[in-house]
């Protein structure tokens, strides 16, 4: 019986691993364009990282992978991690924070959380970026255009984002008296789209909570939507005021880019630590992404209190949406070379000739003609190269390998 691969996690084939490379690139490219340097973080961090500042909640520290990194009875326990965020945050602290620039930072990695049944997956890779030490709207709208750029230049369209705002949440359920303890279960509820999330609030502004009710079972398109919550909460309460202020800017920004979105408050499920704005990216109906700003973060790191903000996109998601059709390399770029024995040398030099052109070359091993390309050149004992173009089977022979180069570069 062949042994089956770890539930929950994937191989990829060839044509798989074209698509994941076609996120990655486009990404990493679309980063560059922006600013962004590529970073790496380690797949083993400490567990502390992630319980000591209180960055993930409860329930997903119950699906980390923990084991004791072995030093006798001294073992640190250390976590395949499970988010990726927060050892860039860790990697901020630990290495650039000192340097005091503004740090545009992009990535592409794996993270790890236990899904018992195994039918879902355990392993998740995804492109992120970050941009800590910069505040303000115009911060937030780099990040989302980032993501939907590099989702473009995917080849993807019909592109929509979803807009929710941890901050003018926490905002409003303080407007109604309630205390941070409770901010943080209703919070998660709201977040989850449980549809109860406002029972048993306790209030002495009842009609109030009725319309955070209504609003938060709404969606909106526009602007227009979010400003018509002003004059129902901010009378009495400037920073609700500010919060929304800053909400309706962003949003401006993003409709002025050309960019679709709605404003869906809870649209932000799984995002513990975030404290301002929180988007999500779909395309065709699919989230493909996510992120916000986390301005809290950076100190619960022990690192000088900054301003943070970050997305990520999910590779997985995005390449089974991409055409292998699309990224096959054309057949003439693809050329089979037959050696014999005694022209090895010959062989070497023609490949190596071939490849700095830009040309993918398959030796034959055993003798046979690659039919996935577009031409095949043979050595023959007699030191002659035989080029057969495998679409008409036109035949050229040549003395000299550069000649067989410039033939190929013309056509």
């Amino acid at each position: 019986m062949p042994i089956a691969h770890c539930k929950g996690c994937m191989d990829l084939t060839a044509q798989e691993m074209q698509r994941f490379r076609s996120v990655e690139m486009a990404f990493l490219e679309m980063s560059k364009c922006f600013g962004y340097e590529e970073v790496r973080t380690p797949t083993l961090e400490y567990l502390h990282l992630f319980t000591s500042a209180g960055t993930l909640t409860q329930g997903m520290l119950r699906r980390v992978y923990s084991f004791l990194d072995w030093d006798g009875w001294s073992g640190e326990r250390v976590v395949l991690k499970p988010d990726a965020t927060i050892p860039v945050a860790r990697l901020y602290v630990d290495r650039l924070q000192k340097m005091g620039n503004v740090a545009r930072l992009c990535y592409v990695t794996n993270s790890f959380v236990f899904e018992e049944t195994g039918t879902k997956s355990r392993e998740r890779w995804q492109c992120g970026a970050e941009l800590i030490g910069e505040g303000g709207e115009l911060a937030d709208a780099e990040l989302i255009s980032l993501a939907c750029e590099s989702v473009k230049r995917m080849g993807l369209t019909n592109i929509e984002i979803k807009l929710s705002h941890v901050g003018l949440i926490r905002g409003l359920l303080a407007s109604l008296g309630i205390g941070q303890s409770d901010q943080d279960g209703v919070l998660g509820r709201i977040l989850d789209g449980e549809e109860n999330a406002f029972d048993g609030i306790q209030s002495d502004k009842p009609q109030s909570v009725d319309v955070l009710k209504l609003l938060f079972n709404t969606k909106g398109n526009s602007a227009g939507f979010v400003k018509n919550i002003r004059a129902l909460f901010t009378e009495d309460d400037p920073d609700v005021a500010d919060e929304l202020n800053s909400f309706i800017s962003i949003i401006e920004i993003v409709e002025a880019m050309g960019l679709p979105c709605q404003v869906d408050f809870t649209s932000g499920k799984g995002f513990e630590y975030y404290t301002g704005i929180i988007f999500r990216l779909y395309v065709d109906n699919v989230n493909v992404g996510g992120g916000g700003r986390y301005d809290k973060l950076i100190e619960m790191m022990g690192g000088t209190a900054a301003p943070a903000a970050g997305f990520a996109l999910y590779i997985d998601r995005l390449s089974s949406r991409i055409s292998v059709d699309n990224l096959a390399l054309s057949s003439t770029e693809r050329v089979s070379l037959k050696i014999v024995p005694d022209a090895v040398k010959l062989g070497t030099e023609l490949a190596d000739l071939l490849r700095r052109t830009g040309l993918i070359v398959v030796t034959s091993l055993g003798g046979q003609t690659y039919v996935d390309c577009g031409w095949e050149v043979e050595i023959t004992s007699a030191q002659e190269f035989i080029l057969t173009n495998l679409a008409n089977k036109e035949k050229r022979s040549f003395k000299e390998a550069i000649d067989v180069v410039a033939e190929l570069g013309i056509s």
